[in-house]
């Protein structure tokens, strides 16, 4: 079983904001959810806010992947579509290799302050910098939904966990076919988005593990 100690997790977390902080100057950075409220528990993920000067809001997200990627090699690197556009706040999701996989890091950034006016008169950001995802996976946000499940289900909140499989598997396509036995229903999405989008196989079969590794057959 992957080692969830709370420790590590903590000494990671806070090698993350140093990095962030040094890797913008005049930024900051901070927890965010139940780590930030000291509720958190061993399968906690990371959800961390970065503020960053206006004036340097799109050299900022240029240097995420290297900024994260040199606390920890990134396993993956995804951003929130419904913020891809936005002119003062993006929001990734960045896995670490090495880590367990219920310990994302949730990353919102966002500009302090705006740099000035467009030629409308409506206040304005920087440009952003390069994108690492120009794509955004669906099959790779349905796995994300599984690891949730297995969460929930170790949580004890079985109404949470069938809920998250059915929407992980309404937006590859699959048929979300429900019975209780957790290992089971959850590889089942975990194979249905692997055939969806094979490049996410070597993800799938991770969320497949993690749902025989931590779940008994036979819960409901």
């Amino acid at each position: 079983m992957d080692s969830l100690d709370p420790d590590v997790r903590g000494a990671f977390a806070a090698a993350l904001l140093g990095c962030l902080r040094s890797g913008c100057p005049g930024s900051e950075a901070g927890l965010r959810g139940s780590l930030a409220r000291g509720t958190a528990d061993a399968y906690s993920d990371i959800d961390v806010a970065w503020t960053v000067p206006g004036a340097e809001f799109g050299a900022a997200l240029g240097r995420v992947p290297v900024i994260l990627g040199g606390v920890r090699p990134l396993a993956s690197l995804r951003v929130d579509p419904e913020l891809r556009h936005s002119p003062d706040r993006r929001l990734f999701f960045a896995s670490f290799t090495g880590l367990p996989l219920f310990w994302r890091c949730d990353l919102e950034v966002r500009a302090a302050s705006v740099t000035g006016l467009d030629e409308a008169g409506r206040p304005r950001t920087a440009a952003p910098g390069p994108d690492p995802d120009p794509g955004w996976s669906l099959a790779a946000s349905a796995l994300a939904n599984g690891v949730a499940a297995v969460k929930a289900v170790l949580r004890d909140r079985p109404d949470t966990a069938r809920g998250l499989l059915e929407r992980g598997s309404a937006r590859i396509g699959a048929p979300a076919v429900l019975t209780g036995r957790w290992p089971e229903d959850i590889a089942r999405l975990a194979d249905a988005a692997a055939r969806a989008e094979p490049a996410q196989r070597a993800l799938a079969e991770q969320v497949r593990a993690l749902a025989y590794e931590h779940l008994a057959e036979g819960t409901g």
